[in-house]
This record gives C-alpha cells, structure tokens and sequence, in this order.
C-alpha cells in the first residue's frame, strides 16, 4: 500500500512539473528568414534566381546550409527549449518546411505546420509550425487580400488551436506586400491587407466572449504607419486597454535609437511585429503576455559589421547577388505567454 501511495505522489509530481515547464516556456516566435525557398524551379512563379542555373545559384549545398541555420536561430530563440509556435514568411513550399523540421536539428522537436498557397508572383508563402503537445489544431484558414485585378500578394495565415489550459488562440501571420515599387505607391496595398485583417479579427471579437489574438509578420510599415494604426487600429499597450482592442507590441520603442528588426540604409526599424488583442494583456486572464513584452532576439552570431553606416547589421544570405552564408535580413521577434 505504500508503495503504492509513494507512486501516486511520484505520478503526481511528474504531471505537476511538467504542466508548469508547459506553463513557463510557451514561447511564441516569428521570423522572416529571407527567400527559404528549395532548388526546383516552378514554372508557375518567378523564383528562377533561387535555383542552381539562376542569378543567386541557389546550390543544394546553399540550400541545406540554410535550412541548418534557420534551425539554429529557433534553438538560439527558444534558449534550448523549442518555441510553441513560430511563424514563418518567405518560405516557399511544404516540401522546404518538411525539410526543415525532419532532416534538421528541428526533427527532434516533432513541430507540425500549416502553409498557405498564395497567389504571389514569386511563390512566397506564410506558415506557422506548432507543438503537439503545446496547442492542438482547431482550424486553419487563408485570407486572400484583393490588391487589383493584377497585382497580387501573399495570403494571411490565420490558425486556431486549443492550448493547454483549454483556452482558444487565434493567430493571424501575415506578410504585408513591400515598399520595393515606392512607398507612395504601395502604402495602399498594404492598407488592403489591414483592413482585411481588421474585418477577421473584429469578427473573432463578436463570437469569442474572450477572444485571444495574436497577430505576427513582416509589415513592411511602422507601427505609427497608417495601415496598422489607422486600418488596423493596432494601438500602443500604453493607452486604455480594452479586452476587445488591437495592440502593438513594439509601438512604445519606436523612438529607440538603434533598436529594431531591420536595418535599412543604416537606419533600425520596426516591420517585423507582434500585434495582439487586449484580454491577453490582462494578469487576471487565464492566458497573458509575460510582463506584457515583446522582445527582438539580437544574438552575436545573427550580426556582422556595417562597414557602410556603422555599428551592426543582420549577417543575410546575400547582399545583392553576392552569396555571404548568413541567416537573414531580419531579426526574429518572440514574447512569452503565461498560462494559467
């Protein structure tokens, strides 16, 4: 009988610690790790620089380095735990994420993930990878955003799962279309995908008497930039909080010197985001942000010197056509959720 006793408490003891490791590293990332695309060539869009005959002579070596150093930064992000749940853009296929989470370091860390399929001219897709054991799928859903008869982009992810306090969490990954063509001509774009988003999350605040968002990606704008403070209304977390408002999680660093995810022309910014609603920026909810933060992950390893402005910059794959064996243009971006 007490040997019995002593495995029951053992059992429980397990169970305890485990459902608090569950509750402490429920880690969300997101990260732009620049053109992850395969070899092949597909006819249908224009990703002929990324193959071995292209510009870029995108190599399978070049290819399987990269792989191995996106795996490196999510490790490096998730301090040796892996993160709960990370969204990924630039990425082409699901034949590159099946590469990256079973034929990488990643294999161990048995992450399932969904994808899109957009219609963008140059096959670039949204995904987010996921752990089992951390959140069960409920939904996935693509947003096409309707730019013009033909211009298009890349669609916007949005996942539900279930985590494991039973709470619902529906995450928004996102990809905003570029400023390449001119700011002037491409902020409309942009205020496109805003208002489309901002039409699916005031929808999530009339079904879910609790609703639980988080909206991540590569916007290509600023926080004070219309299409997120205006379309989106995504406010700064300083303002009144209300349970059914939009939040951006970096709006109170924009005046940061040298803080950002992205350097252009020597200049820190913020494009990469977390933006989310406010019932998860609230302690007496089952589930919240951790001291209602979000953080850029700046590693050594991610940065090189900026012989031309100065200081540092992200160490990318390439820098025009020039091969450099980096990780990215961007900086990823994570926060901590705390489940109760």
């Amino acid at each position: 009988m007490k040997i019995r006793t002593i495995l029951l408490i053992i059992l429980f003891l397990f169970s305890s610690r485990t459902f608090i490791i569950a509750q402490e590293k429920f880690r969300v990332m997101f990260y732009n790790p620049e053109n992850l695309y395969d070899t092949q060539n597909n006819p249908d869009t224009n990703d002929d620089d990324l193959t071995p005959e292209g510009n870029l002579h995108w190599s399978g070596q070049r290819y399987w380095d990269k792989l191995k150093n996106v795996s490196k930064v999510i490790h490096a992000v998730g301090e040796n735990y892996p993160p709960a749940l990370i969204g990924i853009c630039e990425v082409e296929n699901k034949s590159v994420l099946h590469h990256l989470t079973t034929q990488t370091s990643l294999r161990k860390d048995k992450y399932e993930y969904v994808i899109t399929d957009s219609k963008d001219h140059r096959g670039s897709n949204i995904a987010l990878l996921y752990q089992r054991d951390q959140m069960r799928l409920i939904s996935k859903k693509s947003y096409r955003p309707f730019i013009d008869s033909v211009k298009t982009t890349r669609d916007i992810l949005h996942v539900t799962g279930r985590i494991v306090n039973g709470d619902l969490l529906d995450i928004f990954v996102c990809h905003f279309p570029s400023r390449t063509e001119g700011i002037k001509k491409t902020t409309p774009y942009r205020i496109t995908c805003a208002q489309l988003l901002k039409q699916k999350t005031d929808s999530l605040f009339l079904i879910r008497k609790k609703a639980n968002i988080i909206i991540m990606g590569d916007f290509n704008d600023y926080p004070d930039n219309t299409s997120l403070y205006e379309a989106l209304k995504a406010k700064g977390i300083e303002d009144n909080i209300s349970a059914k408002g939009l939040y951006n999680m970096f709006y109170h660093r924009l005046k940061e010197k040298d803080a950002g995810s992205y350097k252009y022309r020597g200049i820190w910014n913020f494009i990469d985001q977390f933006i989310v609603s406010g019932n998860l920026l609230s302690k007496v909810n089952r589930t919240s942000i951790k001291d209602k933060a979000a953080y850029i992950f700046k590693d050594d390893f991610l940065m090189e010197e900026d012989t031309k402005y100065g200081g540092k910059k992200p160490f990318r794959t390439y820098s025009g056509w020039k091969y450099l064996g980096g990780y990215s243009d961007h900086l990823p971006i994570y926060l901590d959720l705390i489940i109760k």
